[in-house]
């Protein structure tokens, strides 16, 4: 008898990634929710929140839900709207960053390379950060998290 096949996992069917943007840590992101707060000019920023299922517990403040699962499809709007709105810099997340958010912070800034051959030049600045969300409640305590359930975090202490 032979063994079911194994399913293949979500981003098989996609391109494989080609760039991996750095990490940013969390310190450095509340440095720029700190600075947000204390000058008049726009926000320079955007996170990008990848998780799907998993989307339990709360979200950073002001994160756009975008799951990893569609995000290759979205990565071109996304692109236009951060253009766009002057942001500089696009951290993605997930539970841990170690997967869906390096991965789709890779395919974002593959498309800026890609876009770039043709003429199309960007400031934008692609990270993850470190650790993810899990990351973030352990250093601030639910500090700038929306729906922040304490309960839901207990299982990660």
């Amino acid at each position: 008898m032979t063994e079911p096949a194994k399913p293949l996992e979500w981003w098989a069917a996609l391109p494989a990634v080609r760039s991996t943007p750095p990490t940013i840590s969390v310190d450095a992101v509340m440095t720029l929710f700190d600075d947000m707060d204390l000058t008049p000019t726009p926000r320079t920023f955007l996170l990008v929140d990848v998780r799907r299922t998993d989307w339990e517990g709360g979200t950073i403040k002001t994160s756009l839900n975008l799951p990893a699962q569609s995000f290759y499809q979205t990565r071109k709007t996304l692109f236009d709207l951060l253009e766009r709105g002057g942001f500089k810099k696009v951290i993605f997340y997930c539970g841990s960053s170690n997967g869906r958010g390096p991965r789709c912070a890779g395919w974002m800034q593959d498309y800026i390379d890609d876009v770039a051959k043709f003429g199309r030049k960007s400031e934008v600045q692609v990270f993850t950060l470190a650790g993810g969300i899990k990351n973030w409640v352990k250093e601030f305590e639910g500090s700038l998290v929306d729906g922040f359930e304490e309960k839901y975090w207990e299982q990660f202490k």
